[in-house]
């Protein structure tokens, strides 16, 4: 069964464009678990929160276990701690 998320990405602030650059790190390694970006978007002003919001739909559960421990995600955390604030997590069906 499909999984769809809703993610909610705050920067620290001042690190707004860091964010950008590790969520396209980790954004590109969606297809290789079989997974696609439906939906990116960014807040016009950066002192906006949420600063970015995605849908991702996973095509399992299975999927998105895999994406969330692939090494090369794991290896980027230390950019994630710098750059991002908070992380709101959301499982959503699209009506």
């Amino acid at each position: 069964m499909p999984v769809t998320l809703c993610v909610l990405l705050d920067a620290v602030p001042g690190r707004e464009t860091e964010l950008a650059e590790y969520e396209d790190a980790v954004l590109a390694l969606l297809p290789d678990h079989g997974a696609r970006l439906v939906q990116r978007v960014r807040a016009v002003d950066p002192a906006t929160v949420p600063l970015e919001v995605q849908v991702l739909e996973f095509p399992s559960e299975g999927a998105l276990e895999a994406y969330l421990a692939d090494p090369r995600r794991a290896a980027l955390a230390d950019r994630r701690e710098r750059a991002v604030a908070r992380t709101e997590v959301l499982r959503v069906e699209v009506v």
